[in-house]
Order: structure tokens, then C-alpha cells, then sequence
């Protein structure tokens, strides 16, 4: 995805994830970042950039990994799960050693860093099986022992989402640098939400949907779409 196709969306968050999403973004600016990059190298660190966003669906994560990429001028790099995964024995291997050797490519030809992208990351993150014989689950820990190797040699930007957290390996958790929480939205985010989306609604009736219903910035925006939907049926 190239960082100037992606559309500005405003989104609304509630302090801590508003905090930690603003010192993400000022961290990977192309000057601070750099600046980062090189400190880390000099104390012989490793410089790869990690991080989980985390939580309920449809509060907003994979678009704030968009917004980030488009207000750092960084393209995102899409790793696509079910393409990575084969049926036939060594291949989900190799495919994911691909897209490793494909982004160090992409790094190293770039003269801003692009993003490699992990959506829904349990999917490919998840518990590793103790004592696997079967061979879906020693493909599984295999293609898991590789990610966590390459994480450790990145020279790069990942960043990883997931619903799931009580799903993800211990391991990887231990190597995500920045991890943010999105909870859903508080009464007053929600209200802002539904504003942003029906400028029609009046104060109050927002505040009476934001207080009665529990949804996420997703949900709302579905229900805005159905409603749109039905006023041109």
C-alpha cells in the first residue's frame, strides 16, 4: 500500500491510546526515526521497530497503522496470512522466508523505511505446541520459530494487530518493543463518533447512543452505513 493512496480518516481515541499513538508517530517521523535507529546501533542494539496494537474488534487499529504510514510517508508492506500459509509440506516455509528476504529488499532500496504489516497477527502468532507430532502443528511452530529469528535480525518496521492477546506466544510479546491497548471507546469518544458520522444528531440524542449502546467505533460506523442504505431504498 503506498502511503499517498491511503485516505485521511479522523479517528478518536481516548487518552492513553491518544498518548501512546502520538509518541509513535513523532517517533516515526523520517528524522526522529533515524536519529533512533542510530543510537540504537551505536550501544550495539538491535534497531528493528516492533510493535502490537491489541484488543477489541473494530476499535481502530488497522487504520491507525494506516494513518501512521500516511503521516509518516511510509508505505506498508501487507503480509497476507492465508497466501502465506500452503498445503504442501515446507512451503508456508518458504513463503514466509520470502516475504522476510522481500522486505529487506524493500528496506534497503527505500530511502524512507516502509512498514511490514501483520493483520490479525494470532493467526500466525499464537501459542507454540509443545511436543508437536502432528505435521500442521510442526509446520505451525516452524513457521513461528521464523518469525521470532527474523524479528530478532529486522532492520525495520513491524507492527502486528490482533483481537486475540491471550492467544499470543509469550515470545513474541517479549519482542514487541511499543505495545498499545484499544479498549473500546469511553461515553464521551463515543459521542464524538457519532457526531463525526451524523452531523445531524443533536447533542443529546449523540449522548443517549453513545450512554445506551456499547459499540465500538466500528459498530457505529456500520450502523451509519445501514441507515444511509436505507434512506436511498
Amino acid at each position: 500500500l503506498k502511503h499517498d493512496s491511503l485516505e485521511e480518516k479522523p479517528l478518536f481515541y481516548d487518552r492513553p491510546v491518544k498518548e501512546s499513538l502520538t509518541t509513535l508517530f513523532d517517533l516515526l517521523t523520517e528524522k526522529r526515526y533515524a536519529e533512533v535507529r542510530k543510537a540504537l546501533e551505536d550501544k550495539g542494539m538491535r534497531s528493528g521497530f516492533t510493535c502490537l496494537f491489541y484488543g477489541s474488534p473494530g476499535t481502530g487499529k488497522t487504520e491507525s497503522v494506516y494513518q501512521l504510514a500516511r503521516k509518516t510517508g511510509r508505505d506498508i508492506n501487507m503480509a497476507d496470512v492465508a497466501k502465506l500459509k500452503s498445503m504442501w509440506v515446507g512451503e508456508s516455509e518458504k513463503n514466509l522466508k520470502r516475504l522476510f528476504a522481500s522486505y529487506k529488499k524493500l528496506v534497503q532500496n527505500s530511502s524512507i523505511t516502509p512498514i511490514l504489516l501483520f493483520n490479525e497477527a494470532d493467526a500466525i502468532f499464537g501459542i507454540r505446541k509443545s511436543g508437536a507430532e502432528g505435521a500442521v502443528d510442526k509446520m505451525e511452530n516452524s513457521l513461528q520459530n521464523i518469525i521470532l529469528q527474523e524479528m530478532e535480525d529486522l532492520k525495520g518496521i513491524l507492527i502486528a494487530t490482533t483481537n486475540l492477546t491471550e492467544n499470543l506466544d509469550k515470545a513474541f510479546e517479549r519482542r514487541f518493543l511499543y505495545k498499545v491497548k484499544f479498549n473500546n471507546p469511553s461515553v464521551e469518544i463515543k459521542c464524538q463518533i457519532w457526531n463525526a458520522m451524523m452531523p445531524e444528531l443533536s447533542e443529546a440524542d449523540a449522548h443517549y447512543l453513545a450512554e445506551k449502546f456499547d459499540f465500538s467505533g466500528g459498530q457505529i460506523e456500520n450502523v451509519v452505513r445501514k441507515k444511509t442504505i436505507q434512506n436511498i431504498l
